[in-house]
């Protein structure tokens, strides 16, 4: 199910083609323009013709009422709701610590210099909301650009047919802390935030997954608006020795596995036995998985099980993969977890499954995919702050400091840099 590489095999067929970023069908950025361009000069009107082609029908309006989001606590069963607000209170807490104050780095007589930190104005989050709805999606978005101070959060997400969203990504919003949520979905929605039409403003940043004209939307309208990433299909990597559990490996892989056929699931172990017995299991468990389509062809696909002759060689090629999540089922995980030097979230010990971390745990769960934990992170409180620079020099100071502008000025051929401290020496 699952095929087995040996260390030089694996960096030959996967490092250096999987860690590459895809570029976007040309269908697809095609049409995802065509949306763009006609939302932006046609508005609403726009807007209602794609939302009864793709999503089914055009809701009587775009906005979830104050009634309907109340209605919605009474069709999501009370255990849910409890899960749900257990989830907000640990990422509020992690998410809390991350919270940074305005600053100043250097202060004397002469000079003053720091950094301000304000939060972004407004951020619209995105949520799916198609044949699968994800509640966590909501919660993990949202609540670090709360804890930010953003001073207004949209949320969209299709509705059915034209009629209500779901229930539990409405419950999700008001436990979030989404001031507004619309009916809307996919490019258009994503085009909407970003230029607004009549009775809805545009954004100053976009957050959150969605399918492949989603995402392409988000990179075309980037640059206009900020965004948070653009996200590849999920990906997990375990490092297991001997004193691992195959039952849990296997788990653990078809958890990403049933994401996608284009998830990537990895296991490097030190152990025939481990990767033997992990292959039997994940037959066994992949027969009883509601998704077992998709989980097979990822595994097939995406899939690879590594030999690996020490944990050493696995974390220089976890490193080189640098994957969106990464597990190490080994013994005494935490003497190893400074061989981690790239990845998006990492999960310690034989009893943390990446399930924790999707769901509960606190840390994010929009994590870099596709290689690009080499040079970015998870979704944080950051992601929703703007940090501006200042600088105060007195007439000493700056008496002081004139030479050298002067001289780094001329010789960038900017006479009009150096100008403006020659005036002032002038005076």
């Amino acid at each position: 199910m699952i095929p087995t590489y040996l260390a030089d095999q694996f960096t030959a067929t996967f490092i250096s083609r999987k860690t590459k970023k895809s570029s976007f069908d040309g269908q697809i950025i095609e049409t995802v323009k065509e949306v763009i361009e006609n939302i932006k000069a046609n508005g609403e009107a726009a807007l209602k013709q794609y939302t009864e082609k793709f999503d089914g029908g055009v809701p009587e309006q775009w906005i979830v009422t104050d009634e309907e989001r109340k209605a919605a606590w009474e069709e999501v069963p009370q255990d849910v709701i409890e899960s749900l607000q257990k989830s907000a209170a640990n990422i509020r807490s992690f998410h809390g610590k991350q919270l940074q104050q305005s600053r100043m780095m250097e202060m004397t007589e002469d000079i003053v210099s720091g950094q301000l930190f304000r939060p972004i104005e407004r951020v619209g989050v995105y949520v799916p909301g198609g044949t699968a709805v994800y509640p966590s999606t909501v919660l993990m978005n949202t609540i670090p650009a709360v804890l930010a101070g953003v001073s207004e959060i949209v949320m969209t997400t299709p509705a059915r047919n034209g009629g209500a969203i779901s229930p539990i990504l409405s419950v999700a919003a008001d436990i979030a802390g989404v001031h507004t949520i619309y009916k809307m979905g996919g490019s258009q929605a994503i085009a909407t935030l970003a230029y607004g039409i009549e009775g809805i403003d545009p954004v100053d940043k976009i957050v959150g997954p969605g399918n492949a004209y989603v995402a392409c939307a988000k990179s075309l309208v980037f640059g206009d608006v900020g965004i948070d990433m653009i996200a590849g299909p999920s990906e997990v990597a375990i490092i297991a020795d001997e004193t691992a559990n195959p039952r849990f490996i296997a788990a653990d892989l078809l958890a990403q596995a049933e994401h996608d056929q284009k998830a990537r699931p990895f296991l490097f172990s030190t152990s025939e036995k481990i990767l033997k017995e992990t292959k039997e299991e994940l037959k066994k468990q992949c027969d009883t998985l509601p998704r077992k389509e998709i989980a097979e062809v990822a595994l097939t696909s995406e899939g690879a099980a590594v030999l690996v002759e020490s944990l050493d060689e696995a974390f220089r090629l976890v490193n080189a993969l640098a994957p969106e999540h990464l597990e190490l089922q080994v013994a005494d995980p935490l003497a190893q977890l400074s061989k981690v030097k790239n990845a998006g979230s990492v999960f310690i010990g034989h009893y943390t499954p990446e399930s924790v971390g999707d769901y509960f745990a606190g840390p994010n769960h929009v994590l870099p995919t596709a290689g690009t934990a080499r040079f970015s992170s998870g979704l944080s409180v950051d992601d929703f702050v703007k940090k501006t620079t200042y600088v105060y020099y007195s007439e000493q100071a700056l008496r002081n400091a004139a030479p050298y502008i002067e001289r780094i000025a001329t010789e960038e051929q900017l006479a009009g840099h150096a100008r403006a401290v020659k005036v002032r020496m002038e005076q």
